[in-house]
């Protein structure tokens, strides 16, 4: 069992991370304030499934291939920027007018949200790196069961991700409606959004293990 000083550092170093500016906090902020709270809460379900693989290859080994291997590692983040570059190409090219904002449906497809997210996080080898450089700094060999504390560890991780990006969700979602009452506004965010994914498709893609 972990030491309870232990996983309060952890969570205070997780939620520090969480903070940071990424494709990640940024899928789940502007899909909230697009689409609603219902919408960001499934994008951060997906963000949390992501991080549910990258525990379970840390915890199976299989990330130590991203660190020691550099052809896994450049596929993986070329996947990853393309995958962004290719929502960046979305948001930049999407037109908005009073019409189209009328015949956008209520709710959009909660499905193919939750898989954007869930890619979002997964294609990004930074996220294997960072577990694998940072949940073992926890892990405590003395008490055993090295896998067992990784899962714990990651498990804590997920939920105060749930939690963190929940409550972004809480907040930005009661934009939504001045939102779509301006196009104008919309297609503005859209074009934020876009460019900030064309900053992270470049700084993945030029990244190093």
């Amino acid at each position: 069992m972990l030491a309870i000083e232990t996983i309060i550092s952890f969570l205070l170093t997780v939620t520090l991370v969480i903070l940071a500016p990424g494709p990640d906090n940024l899928f789940v902020l502007s899909q909230s304030v697009l689409h609603g709270k219902k919408a960001g809460i499934v994008a951060v379900l997906g963000i949390c499934t992501g991080l549910v693989f990258h525990t379970t290859a840390i915890a199976l080994g299989l990330a130590v291939l991203f660190q020691s291997s550099a052809i896994a590692f450049t596929i993986l983040k070329t996947v990853g920027a393309i995958y962004l570059l290719y929502l960046a190409w979305k948001a930049l090219t999407t037109t908005v007018s009073v019409q189209t904002i009328e015949a956008t449906p209520a709710t959009c497809s909660l499905s193919k949200l939750y898989l954007q997210a869930m890619l979002i996080n997964i294609s990004n080898p930074k996220a294997s790196m960072f577990f694998l450089a940072f949940l073992p700094q926890f892990v405590d060999t003395k008490i055993g069961a090295v896998e067992y504390q990784i899962i714990m560890l990651g498990g804590l991780a997920m939920l105060a991700s749930f939690l963190i990006y929940g409550a972004m969700v809480l907040l930005t979602s009661k934009l939504k409606n001045w939102v779509h009452r301006s196009p104008h506004i919309q297609t503005i965010l859209n074009k934020v959004v876009g460019v900030m994914f064309l900053g992270f498709a470049f700084k993945l893609a030029t990244s190093h293990r």
